[in-house]
């Protein structure tokens, strides 16, 4: 089983590798949340905007469930904080995925084997996965 130590390093290590350009203007958090059947991932910023907080579905906590799974939906999440959504940084974009702008960031960033892999994964395997 993996815990949030073992995301905060994945983290650690996808942020010095990928987002090393990306200035973290708050501190951000990072965790399992809950099993859930619909979300994959999310990102919040507290009221007073000094944390964000990137949440990761609790069923990625099995290691059955391939490491570029994980990557492909963390780096989605820190995309979306690199574009100004759930952070301080300033807005990129007026909508978080119109235009594939996720997607091209991550390619940009050397991540489409990670995207790839999560799209395929979810599409053939997530429905089945799911056992709340």
């Amino acid at each position: 089983m993996r815990d949030n130590k073992w995301l905060e390093n994945l983290f650690d290590e996808m942020w010095e590798k990928y987002f090393f350009d990306v200035r973290r203007a708050n501190q951000i958090e990072v965790k399992f949340s809950r099993k859930a059947r619909t979300r994959l991932g999310s990102i919040r910023m507290t009221r007073d905007k000094k944390k964000s907080i990137i949440l990761l579905n609790g069923l990625f906590r099995d290691s059955l469930i391939p490491t570029q799974v994980v990557e492909g939906v963390l780096a989605h999440e820190i995309v979306h904080y690199a574009h100004g959504f759930c952070s301080p940084l300033k807005r990129q974009h007026r909508h978080p995925h119109k235009g594939g702008v996720v997607k091209n960031e991550m390619v940009s960033r050397g991540l489409e084997h990670q995207y790839r892999i999560e799209k395929a994964w979810t599409k053939d395997n997530f429905v089945k996965e799911v056992s709340l």
